[in-house]
C-alpha cells in the first residue's frame, strides 16, 4: 500500500515539475530575481539535481553532501534541461518499480559529513528530502515564470493563467 501511494505521489510531481520545466523561457535564463537568488537556468538545474538526489535514496544507504559539489553549472537550454530530466524520472521509475516494502523502511541517511541532516525509513525521506524539496523550488520557478511574465501552468488547480 505505502508503495502504490508513493508511485501516484510521485507520478503526479514528477509530471507537474515537468509541465513547468517545459516553460522556461531560454533568453531569462541568467535571469534572477535578486542578488542572493539563484539564476532561472540554475534552479531549474537544481530541480534536475533533485532528481539524482531522489534516485540516490534508492541506490545507496546514505547520500554524504560533503562529497558532492555544492552548485552544478547551471544549464542554459531548456531542451538539455528536459532530456536530462525525463533520463532521470525513467531512473527513478524503475527504481521505485523494482524497490519493495521492505526497501522502503530501510533506514536512510542525508549527512554532511559527520553531521547527520535526516535519518528516515526511505518512504519519509523521499516524500520529505525528495519531493517536497522539488515542490517548494517547483513553486520558486513558478513565481519567477510569474515576474517573466510567463504563464504559469495549474499544479494543483486552476492557475491564474490556466484554468484546467
Amino acid at each position: 500500500m505505502v508503495k502504490q501511494l508513493i508511485i501516484g505521489d510521485a507520478a503526479n510531481e514528477l509530471s507537474t515539475t515537468r509541465r513547468i520545466l517545459e516553460r522556461l523561457p531560454e533568453e531569462h535564463m541568467s535571469w534572477k530575481p535578486h542578488d542572493k537568488s539563484m539564476t532561472l537556468g540554475g534552479l531549474a538545474t537544481h530541480l534536475v539535481n533533485l532528481l539524482n538526489w531522489q534516485i540516490a535514496i534508492f541506490e545507496y544507504p546514505e547520500l554524504d553532501l560533503s562529497t558532492i559539489p555544492q552548485r552544478r553549472e547551471a544549464l542554459e537550454r531548456r531542451a538539455d534541461i528536459l532530456e536530462e530530466f525525463d533520463a532521470n524520472v525513467g531512473k527513478f521509475e524503475k527504481l521505485l518499480a523494482e524497490c519493495d516494502e521492505t526497501a522502503l523502511g530501510k533506514e536512510w541517511t542525508l549527512r554532511h559529513g559527520s553531521h547527520i541532516i535526516l535519518r528516515a525509513p526511505r518512504a519519509l525521506a523521499l516524500r520529505t528530502f525528495g519531493l517536497s524539496h522539488m515542490v517548494h523550488h517547483r513553486a520558486q520557478l513558478g513565481v519567477y515564470l510569474r515576474l517573466l511574465d510567463i504563464p504559469v501552468p495549474s499544479m494543483y488547480g486552476p492557475s491564474a493563467d490556466e484554468q484546467a
